[in-house]
């Protein structure tokens, strides 16, 4: 099984994480094999099986991992001991300071982010599509950060992980116009009479506006949809799997 590491997250000895790929699972085409996503219409037991899996890699308990009902929102909840495995929050960011206690994002090009403050032992995920970027997502959680555990933003560590590009995101008219009602001329690309979004570099640009350093911030290059082989693309594939982003104290 492959477990992508964040260059950026990976010398906290007192974390594990980790971005999955869609190898070394049990579930069967099309949403072989390593499919975390209970919602996809896949056999049930094989994606708990894969959850399994999942858990001996990354040596934690398979009970205590938080996931979400994903919604394409700027909600975030404050993970505490009532949360489970067996009851994901409806929401797309998840916050704690608690130990071990897994914290999990699923995607299907739709960008996985892990945050960690080193100071105050504090970790979140969240999923931003281009809902999740409009909304502002990032906002929510650096928020949270602030208001709920009294972090410095100084300190906030960010690894986004692998997401469709630029180069395979065409969207309508409509959405153009809407990206740029909202001043994201920036991220926006033309070629060819077609419009693409580029939802990184959006990101990129919250997560600055908001404090945090560039030197803390980690964005994957890799794009979902041209690397489906690699990773779950509903772009490129319609019905698949979701692989995760997971991040445990």
């Amino acid at each position: 099984m492959k477990n992508i590491k964040s260059k950026l997250l990976k010398n906290y000895l007192n974390l594990t994480h980790g971005f999955t790929c869609r190898d070394g699972g049990v579930s069967k085409t099309p949403y072989d094999s390593l499919n975390l996503a209970l919602h996809v219409e896949d056999n049930i037991e094989n994606v708990l099986q894969n959850h399994q899996l999942l858990s001996k890699t990354l040596n934690y308990d398979k009970k205590t991992v938080v996931h979400m009902k994903q919604i394409h929102s700027n909600l975030l909840h404050v993970v505490t001991k009532d949360d489970d495995f067996k009851n994901p929050p409806i929401c797309d960011a998840l916050i704690t300071d608690r130990t071990d206690t897994p914290l999990m994002v699923m995607v299907a090009d739709c960008s996985p982010i892990l945050f960690y403050d080193d100071k105050k032992k504090v970790i979140a995920v969240a999923h931003a599509g281009r809902q999740g970027a409009y909304k502002n997502i990032i906002q929510t959680v650096v928020a949270s950060f602030k208001n709920d555990f009294a972090s410095h933003v100084a300190n906030i560590h960010v690894a986004i992980g692998a997401s469709i590009g630029s180069c395979c995101y065409e969207v309508g008219k409509e959405i153009y116009i809407e990206a740029r009602g909202l001043n994201l001329d920036y991220a926006l690309v033309i070629k060819d009479k077609s419009y693409y979004l580029d939802i990184r570099k959006i990101l990129k640009r919250q997560l600055l506006d908001l404090g945090v350093l560039e030197k803390n911030i980690e964005i994957s290059d890799e794009c979902s949809c041209c690397l489906n082989n690699k990773y779950f693309s509903y772009r490129a594939d319609g019905v698949t799997g979701r692989f995760g982003g997971v991040i445990s104290l």
